[in-house]
């Protein structure tokens, strides 16, 4: 029956059957723990870097001029390039091993992608709490970057191809979840072993993230395998009896022959890497470098150095820097639940541009208070107390917005969107986009506080205008829509459309004259 056809699912999908059953939301919890590493990390680097003991051992020069500075200019404390360098040579190490990670997640799976990655991190935790001179930092700093870019190479991927869609929203953010509960905990354990005598705290702190990396060790050898992976890797009937368990149903035949079509088209491909830059893999790749690079740019950085400042001046005193990490750390987990309840509900795009708008108003805020006090010199005088109480809510408002949206949807969205061919080269660059916009920001980030002073929050909030826009524009809506079919979203886009001409529909889907995407019969 040529012109006939039976009207899909909403968005022009197919609605697959298929159930939320314990076994994949098991899963979907372990492998999300992945991203305990990344945030315990993020947390443990900003605290250990504040520790005297820690300091003196490795930085003395850094510690002598913190000792020394008692001008009461909060904008240029603690700008110091090899202090910088410490934190941020992770990143670089990260960005080289997820290019590594695609062609090991590609061609052995994402279970061992993810093996590799705690066995990594366990590593260079160990080295890190037994450093005694600077380059065993720098080293423990480099095995725990090998280990993130395997991490967050394997762990968004995994996630994208185990949930059932009408659920992939929700589960791919438990990654984020994870990122800011290890935030949290790794602030709250800085907070206690800074009270330690000697170099027992910091060792501590910086050896502890070998009980992360034994999660994601444990995790990954008893997770099964990805559907997508084993057909891609030719197990196909293990796939299908591996996909029936996954969605709780028998009838996941047409599930399964567009898994087996996907990886058909997959295998024509040799060069995942050549083939990115071809014009119809353009919507997906402008996706994989821009949302990473503008996550970075939204200022949460700023805001989260900025933040035991101001709770010192509420009153907090010595405590401050602990209330104000264990305060905006809860808000970020608090919110990124918000961000589990309603992405699959409300959808991508309303989250990104309602969180856009949300840290829009909370920077140019806090950009008038702090001009305000703080003025140029960067001496607050004697903060009246409502006033850091404004100030801090504001900031936390700001850290809401953020966390239910640019901080799991930079994560989510670019690996929900890629066809199965590009998908591990596709997600790499995302990685290292994401990782060499960090590893910018935090070598530039202190001098640039210390020269644009607030003016740094009005930097950050005209990157959040321009990125909002950008949603506005170019991002179509993915929710509810299965990532093997996800090439119609970019074939009904207004602009790129374009790009998609010599793209076919999936798998036994076709274009009405109405402009729907129909079922053929």
């Amino acid at each position: 029956m040529a012109g006939g056809g039976i009207p899909t699912a909403p968005g022009g999908n197919k609605a697959y059957p298929g159930n939320l059953t314990l076994y994949v939301t098991f899963t979907c919890v372990v492998a999300a723990m992945g991203g305990l590493i990344f945030g315990y990390d993020i947390g443990i680097s900003g605290g250990v870097t504040a520790m005297d003991p820690f300091l003196k051992k490795f930085f003395p020069s850094v510690y002598r001029k913190q000792s020394a500075d008692h001008s009461t200019n909060q904008y240029c404390k603690f700008d110091s390039q090899t202090l910088t360098m410490f934190t941020s040579s992770l990143y670089l190490a990260a960005l080289l091993s997820s290019l590594v990670a695609s062609t090991v997640t590609r061609t052995l799976g994402r279970k061992l992608s993810m093996l590799f990655g705690g066995v990594l991190f366990c590593a260079g935790a160990l080295i890190n709490g037994f450093a005694q001179a600077v380059w065993m930092l720098i080293v423990g700093r480099i095995l725990l970057g090998f280990g993130i870019g395997f991490a967050n190479q394997s762990v968004p991927l995994y996630l994208s191809e185990m949930a059932p869609y009408k659920y992939r929203g929700a589960l791919n953010i438990g990654f984020q979840l994870s990122i800011t509960i290890g935030i949290l905990v790794a602030n709250i354990l800085n907070y206690f072993f800074n009270k330690l005598d000697g170099n027992l705290g910091w060792r501590l702190s910086l050896g502890g993230a070998v009980v992360p990396a034994l999660i994601i060790t444990v995790g990954s050898l008893i997770l099964p395998e990805t559907p997508n992976s084993m057909i891609e890797r030719g197990r196909k009937e293990e796939a299908r009896s591996k996909l029936r368990r996954i969605r709780g149903v028998d009838d996941i035949d047409e599930e399964f022959n567009d898994l087996i079509y996907a990886s058909e088209e997959s295998r024509k491909i040799e060069h995942p890497w050549r083939n990115l830059l071809q014009k119809k893999y353009r919507p997906q790749l402008t996706m994989a470098i821009l949302i990473p690079f503008f996550q970075q740019l939204t200022g949460i950085n700023v805001i989260m150095f900025y933040a035991p400042v101001l709770f010192k001046t509420i009153g907090f005193g010595g405590d401050a820097s602990l209330m104000s990490a264990v305060i905006t750390g809860t808000v970020n987990v608090l919110a990124t639940c918000v961000s589990i309840y309603g992405v699959d509900k409300w959808g991508r795009r309303f989250l990104f541009l309602e969180g856009g708008i949300q840290m829009l108003i909370c920077q140019v805020a806090v950009a008038i208070f702090i001009a305000i006090k703080f003025g140029v010199n960067g001496d607050p005088g004697d903060l009246p107390k409502w006033y850091a109480i404004v100030v801090v809510l504001f900031i936390c408002i700001y850290v809401a917005g953020f966390a239910w949206s640019w901080g799991p949807l930079g994560w989510l969205v670019p690996s929900e969107i890629f066809p199965l061919e590009i998908r591990s080269a596709a997600q790499s660059i995302n990685v290292s986009v994401n990782m060499i916009f960090t590893f910018i920001i935090a070598q530039i980030f202190l001098t640039m506080l210390c020269h644009l002073k607030f003016g740094l929050f009005l930097f950050f909030a005209f990157w959040v205008v321009i990125m909002t826009i950008f949603v506005y524009i170019f991002l179509p809506e993915t929710k509810n829509i299965p990532i093997e079919e996800m090439v119609i979203v970019w074939k009904k886009h207004w602009f790129w459309s374009r790009f998609m001409v010599d793209v076919d529909y999936p798998n036994g889907l076709e274009l009405s004259k109405g402009g729907d995407v129909v079922k053929k019969v």
